[in-house]
């Protein structure tokens, strides 16, 4: 049995905010509180009311913001000796390296807040942390490292009832699924995600737990007006959260299942929308995959053969550069479908 979604990343002074919690709000209340803090010479409650400052820049899209928000937390729990504190620190600024494409620290910030998670009794935040790891490895294309470790994760998260990171793992697992092929598997995953984010309330693990449905229902079924009514009821969601990232992702795939129709002029004024969105937000994964959509749209439109190559070519080396390995056979794909030829040394 789960219980409420709770949001540990908001904490001392901050604790009483949702899960459900508008960012902007979540800024505004953490930014006045770390002033206080910092006022009164509280380290303590500056590290805490910090972090949540820096998730929130991080969910907006605030990169510079964030990144120094996090190292101000961190700085502010070691100068008062809290190891857990600083666990979580390192924990936003992996989450946030792996956001800008910055995979090895990602991996490095997040095997120390780990580390230091166990170090200082915090299991939550050594939770978040593996989780973290797995999450970066499952982006790059992984599977097989950060499998295991998502199962166990999901094993630990349902023992404790933990609503949010059972939904986390769940949603996690079932994308692998989905990029392997085994589309009813990650269907019923997906399904159980939604569940359980709803009667949770987690409205952010409920967007996102919709957002696999929509792909699959699109891919397996071809079912477009259902996988957009899906996108549609998560984007409600996004907007009330000002979730600007899952949003960005939300049009990205919103692009994916009108492309899949043969809505080509559609799907190319989405990719667009969500390439204007991730660019904003420093954000080179969906910025990747949404110039990858818009090519293909492009292509299908009528585009330069010669350009639409030469942009799948340089698109291929920015995601071999950046180490998104499933990505790049994403590009692959699309060399195929579209009938291009390859410059085997142009992918290098």
């Amino acid at each position: 049995m789960y219980g409420k979604a709770f949001a540990p990343e908001y904490q001392g002074a901050l604790t009483s905010l949702s899960v459900n919690s508008s960012l902007v709000d979540v800024l505004a209340a953490g930014t006045e509180q770390l002033a206080s803090a910092e006022r009164a010479g509280r380290r303590a409650e500056a590290a805490r009311s910090g972090l949540a400052v820096a998730e929130a820049h991080r969910r907006l899209g605030h990169v510079g913001d964030a990144d120094r928000a996090w190292k101000a937390s961190y700085r502010a729990a070691r100068a008062d000796g809290d190891i857990a504190a600083m666990a979580w620190a390192l924990w936003s600024g992996g989450t946030l390296a792996r956001q800008r494409g910055a995979f090895a620290l990602a991996r490095r910030l997040l095997g120390l807040a780990a580390e230091f998670g166990e170090r200082g009794g915090d299991i939550v935040v050594r939770g978040y942390s593996l989780a973290g790891l797995a999450e970066t490895g499952r982006i790059q294309g992984d599977y097989e490292a950060v499998g295991r470790l998502h199962e166990q994760l999901l094993a630990e998260a349902r023992r404790r009832g933990e609503a949010r990171h059972t939904v986390w793992a769940l949603e996690g697992i079932a994308q692998m699924h989905r990029n392997t092929g085994s589309y009813d598997t990650a269907y019923a995953m997906f399904e159980e995600a939604a569940e359980i984010s709803a009667r949770a309330d987690d409205r952010r693990g409920h967007a996102w737990a919709l957002r696999g449905l929509a792909d699959i229902v699109s891919v397996r079924d071809g079912d477009t007006e259902r996988a957009l009514a899906l996108l549609s009821e998560a984007e409600e969601s996004c907007v009330a959260m000002n979730l600007s990232s899952a949003l960005a992702y939300n049009h990205k795939m919103r692009g994916n299942v009108l492309y899949r129709a043969g809505r080509y002029t559609e799907a190319r004024d989405l990719y667009l929308r969500a390439l204007a969105e991730f660019r904003a937000m420093s954000e080179p994964r969906g910025e990747a995959l949404s110039r990858l959509g818009l090519a293909k749209s492009l292509a299908r439109l009528g585009h330069d053969r010669t350009e639409t190559a030469a942009e799948l070519a340089e698109l291929a080396r920015e995601l071999e550069r950046i180490g998104l390995r499933h990505a790049r056979a994403m590009v692959a794909r699309a060399q195929t479908e579209l009938g291009l030829d390859t410059d085997p040394e142009a992918a290098r």
